[in-house]
């Protein structure tokens, strides 16, 4: 680039300052950490970069920044060797920390910046800090100067340790998470664009209902298309009718039987196979999302590792369930064991087109529950691809059943049917009360209450305090309020900010969300895409004319006219008891609200009918307990984004009437697929009983 632009630029040259952030993040991601891992091969790999940058005087300037003495002698002699023009470099201390080193350098006639921080005190004690501990470390150059060590043993040559490049991630339990895709690696991200471009031309095609192992014609069907060129027809998707609906629970009621007595390790061994399977499909699954439901690449990927994750974790829980417990006495034997509950009916929402059908209906599956699935209509064909790898994994059939149909009829029926033990749902808390109201009816020849698990959403807040790392807060509500388009349930839909910083973090919030890119899913620079439909574009948009009027409009951000796109909608000023600040959205609109004290901005936190996820940024530890302790979400997020929980990790979900049921992905969620029983046993010696048939 330098080259091109035919005129010189400065890079300056220092050692990673961020080492214990680098190697956390990368262990949480289950990557390779980008850091060495010794200090010796951080110089050694420092001093080939002085090089690599000094040999290219002639379009970069070099700005060496160090207070190792070896490291800037190094420099010295390669400008020495090149015989480098001395206004190409210049050397760098930090003031007060090599004054020195600093007077020394000058003196062999180079140039030298002595930098110091600038700014206000409390977010400038941070850095200080930080570069203390830097230079008191035993490692640090400065502190193994002050040890009186000799000059040779200071000034020898690093070497690169030879184990740098086998480190690996820390495992932190005893289930191991899908890593993410790194997508800075170029490899992976030309793989991964490659397959939108392969599944590009599998569009089109005609995706029928799964029942019993078999692909059924239907006399309906619809297009699902791609909500950033709603002109692209996906595939064709076949809906069931009511009286194939009703063949497919007698197929699952048939099934049952079996099911329900094939050992628990070989239903789970059916899931790691899934899961298996999803990972070698991981680029062809993403980019299915990216075009059927205009998820950008970067949150697609994740899905696939939850969905992964679902099904290794559901595995290794129901092997733990199925041991059951004993409680055994002298004389008598008690043992607390589970059965499935029967046939079980999955209807999934769109917004997470991959990982929560996964999720329940793997949940459901390895419980020994026929399982049907009923996906969002816009999220069919994602649908289907999982029902491939279920197939492929060894479902057998019957067990489980892809069952696209429309919700208000042919759905209604399969939740009223008597046949029917309970029902997983996700989605509009109008659509969960109205599934909640239909189970709890009694059928005609129904022996059961059902079970309904129901997780409906939220109107989630962030606080922010006037303690908080205000680049911390302001990334974190950008990422979890307009990450997909604002349609994640647990997506930050109001950020609540004490008074004494409210304007800072508004212009710092306004000017950050400016900079998001917007457009079509599929382009790897799109951080908001589109939002899924035409219904739901006109929705947002009324709500955003609602809010003009419920506040101050702060940004609204153009979009493109093609496609079903949003652009992200600040409203600042919004009173707790506006539309906009209790309603849910579910679109990128976020309300700002103003707290005059953290006792206020609790009380507009917890104020709505919702509590599914909540966020804090602070670094006050009485503001801290007092969130954990008074805070009603299911999820509390402290000092980071409030989406994208990950199974075991952040099991998930919430309660008030964000739902009702379990979290997902946590250790009690299987329990809502089973029925507990318990058997008692005398087995004291009652006398001598003859096996029939035997000599008397």
């Amino acid at each position: 680039m330098a080259k091109q632009r035919s005129t010189p630029l400065t890079v300056r040259l220092v050692k990673g300052a961020y080492w214990d952030q680098e190697t956390i993040k990368a262990n949480q991601r289950d990557w390779e950490v980008p850091v060495f891992s010794h200090k010796e091969s951080t110089d050694a790999n420092f001093e080939q970069m002085t090089r690599l940058l000094l040999e290219n005087h002639e379009h970069l300037y070099a700005a060496i920044g160090s207070h190792n003495v070896r490291s800037q002698a190094h420099a010295i002699a390669i400008v020495r060797e090149l015989n480098i023009p001395r206004r190409r470099v210049e050397l760098q201390v930090l003031y007060g920390m090599a004054d020195k080193l600093a007077k020394a350098l000058v003196d062999q006639g180079f140039r030298v910046r002595v930098y110091c921080p600038y700014g206000e005190l409390i977010p400038g004690m941070a850095y200080l800090i930080r570069r203390l501990l830097e230079n008191t470390a035993n490692t640090s150059f400065l502190r193994q100067n002050l040890e009186e060590r000799p000059t040779e043993e200071l000034l020898k040559p690093p070497v690169m340790d030879s184990t740098e490049m086998e480190t690996q991630p820390q495992k932190f339990s005893a289930f191991h998470n899908a890593a993410d895709t790194d997508f800075a690696d170029a490899q992976k991200r030309e793989r991964a664009l490659a397959a939108i471009q392969i599944v590009r031309q599998q569009l089109g095609k005609t995706y029928l209902p799964l029942v019993n192992g078999e692909r059924i014609s239907t006399q309906e069907s619809f297009d699902s298309v791609n909500p950033s060129n709603p002109v692209e027809v996906i595939g064709k998707v076949g809906l069931l009718s009511t009286e194939q609906a009703e063949q497919a629970i007698q197929f699952a009621k048939a099934a049952f039987m079996t099911w329900k007595k094939t050992p628990a390790t070989e239903r789970a061994n059916i899931l790691r196979k899934a899961a298996d399977l999803m990972e070698e499909r991981r680029a062809e699954l993403c980019a299915w999302m990216v075009l059927e439901t205009g998820k950008a690449l970067g949150q697609a990927d994740p899905e696939v590792s939850e969905a992964i994750d679902f099904c290794r974790f559901y595995a290794d829980e129901m092997e733990r369930l199925e041991r059951g417990v004993n409680y055994d006495v002298t004389g008598e034997n008690n043992r607390y064991h589970y059965q499935p509950r029967g046939i079980s009916l999955i209807i999934s929402p769109w917004n997470f087109p991959l990982a929560i059908p996964v999720g329940m209906t793997v949940a459901s599956l390895v419980a020994g529950n026929c399982t049907l699935l009923k996906p969002a209509e816009v999220s069919s064909v994602i649908a289907a691809k999982f029902t491939e790898i279920l197939i492929d994994a060894g479902i057998p059939k019957g067990v489980f059943q892809y069952v696209p149909c429309k919700g208000s009829s042919v759905g209604s029926y399969m939740v009223k049917h008597p046949d029917v033990h309970m029902i997983t749902f996700t989605g509009s808390q109008e659509v969960g009360c109205r599934i909640y109201r239909e189970a709890a009816e009694l059928q005609p020849g129904q022996k059961h209450l059902k079970r309904v698990i129901a997780e409906m959403g939220g109107k989630n807040a962030i606080i922010v305090d006037e303690s908080a790392d205000l680049d911390q807060a302001v990334q974190g509500v950008v990422y979890s309020a307009f990450g997909y388009s604002g349609q994640k349930c647990s997506a930050c839909s109001r950020v609540i900010v004490i008074e004494p910083i409210y304007d800072a973090f508004v212009n710092r919030l306004v000017e950050a969300t400016r900079s998001l890119n917007i457009g079509a899913a599929e382009l790897p620079s799109t951080q908001v895409g589109p939002v899924i439909d035409a219904n739901a574009q006109k929705r947002i948009r009324e709500y955003i004319e609602i809010g003009k009027t419920e506040g101050n409009l702060a940004l609204e951000m153009p979009a493109p006219e093609s496609g079903y796109f949003v652009g992200p909608v600040i409203i600042t000023d919004v009173a707790a008891t506006a539309r906009i600040a209790q309603e849910e959205i579910f679109g990128p609109v976020l309300a700002v609200m103003r707290a005059k004290t953290f006792d206020e901005a609790l009380e507009i936190a917890n104020g709505t009918q919702f509590a599914l996820t909540g966020g804090l940024y602070s670094r006050t530890p009485s503001h801290i307990a007092q969130a954990q302790a008074d805070f009603e979400v299911g999820n509390l997020y402290i000092n980071r984004h409030t989406t994208g929980a990950v199974v075991a990790r952040q099991p998930f979900g919430g309660f008030k009437l964000s739902g009702v049921g379990s979290k997902a992905g946590g250790p009690d969620y299987l329990l809502q697929f089973l029925e507990p029983r318990h058997i008692s046993e005398n087995i004291q010696r009652q006398g001598f009983a003859p096996i029939e048939g035997a000599e008397q």
